[in-house]
């Protein structure tokens, strides 16, 4: 909450006029306690009110024709994909299932249709996201649906295939390490669906884990992660963790350090732990001190650090694919917007894709000339 907080107040500072939506918006007082100048706050998925308190703040002219489009509020050439709410999980840090409640799939049919739309509308890359896009189509038994009039099961892998016939880039958000997973990866290897998986560990501790109440073991993890490699060796796992949890040793951060020198993931983010109003975590004994987590936060950072400049060097001669965000800036099947790195070059028109030969990299982007 104290990075969303920070967030908004960057935002401020930058532009003076801010609207908060999201999980934190429907925290009442949260925000406004903090930031009482910020323009408007509403909660989850008010596009409808994001886009009242814009038009109040900033009217527009009435245009008859784009005035019966609907809003897309990322750039013309990706989008996110949502294909369920809520989550089955209860982990004991996040209060995601008391607010928007158990797991609900859209109907396949119904996703399917939204994501030929956007493709048709000139989207190159769709952004599957949900709580827990590995239990898609659980909640309804992967129920039989439609896709172009044939019949296709409400599951990931259906999904998937369906996605990957498109012709645009399809990325995976929050995906847990089930067993299924396994099925997407041939996928990957054949150039259907990007080489990508963002998959939120948290931590590598079994005793944390259990606290946590998250659905996997370090060691079957790590088995599963060289299982993906050796059927799709250019696969990026993009992964996020927490320090200073609630009883965290040093002992359990060791382990969490053991784990990500084996495991050797390619994009990596890290926080401290920060209580959340309504949390079960906030219950638990033996509170991690600020300082120790922040420092251990910042040793983990620092050796991840070092294993994405090495995994980032690897790439320098290689001809990557690229998508152009904007002139000079764009995105390999490694990045995925606003949180990854980026590869740099001169020229390109948003929207396009470019090939890009790598000359040199650091810990986070990559640099180089188009061909």
């Amino acid at each position: 909450m104290e990075e969303s907080l920070d967030a908004i107040g960057e935002a401020l500072s930058e532009n003076g006029k801010v609207i908060v939506t999201g999980c934190l918006g429907a925290k009442e007082g949260v925000v406004a306690k903090v930031h009482p100048s910020v323009l408007a706050i509403t909660g989850p998925h008010d596009t409808a009110g994001v886009m009242q308190a814009v038009h109040q703040h900033l009217p527009k002219p009435h245009d008859p024709y784009t005035d019966l489009i609907g809003v897309k509020l990322t750039p013309p050439h990706y989008a996110y994909l949502k294909i369920s709410e809520g989550c089955n999980h209860r982990c004991t840090f996040c209060i995601i299932p008391s607010m928007r409640g158990d797991l609900v799939s859209r109907p396949i049919g119904e996703v399917a249709q939204e994501a030929e739309n956007l493709v048709k509308a000139g989207v190159r890359e769709l952004l599957v996201v949900s709580q827990d896009t590995s239990a898609y189509g659980v909640d309804v038994k992967y129920r039989t649906g439609f896709v172009g009039g044939k019949p296709v099961k409400t599951r990931m892998l259906d999904l998937c295939r369906a996605l990957g016939d498109l012709g645009a880039w399809v990325r995976l958000h929050y995906v847990y390490p089930y067993p299924h997973v396994d099925d997407i990866i041939p996928l990957m290897a054949q150039g259907r669906i990007l080489p990508y998986l963002d998959v939120p560990f948290q931590h590598a501790s079994p005793r944390i884990l259990k606290l946590m109440k998250r659905p996997a073991s370090a060691e079957k993890v790590l088995e599963r992660v060289r299982k993906w490699r050796s059927i799709c060796p250019d696969i990026t796992i993009r992964s996020t963790f927490i320090t200073g949890f609630p009883g965290e040793t040093e002992e359990d951060f060791s382990q969490l350090m053991q784990f990500i020198e084996e495991a050797q993931l390619d994009r990596v983010g890290c926080f401290a732990y920060s209580p959340v109003q309504g949390a079960a975590a906030n219950g638990l004994p033996d509170p991690v001190p600020e300082d120790v987590k922040e420092e251990r936060k910042q040793r983990f950072m620092l050796r991840q650090q070092e294993i994405s400049r090495n995994k980032l060097q690897a790439k320098i001669g290689k001809t990557l694919k690229v998508l152009v965000d904007e002139p000079g800036v764009g995105r390999s099947s490694a990045d995925a917007p606003e949180i990854d790195g980026v590869v740099r070059f001169k020229g390109g028109k948003p929207g396009e894709f470019v090939s890009v030969t790598i000359d040199r990299a650091d810990e986070h982007d990559l640099y180089g000339r188009r061909l």
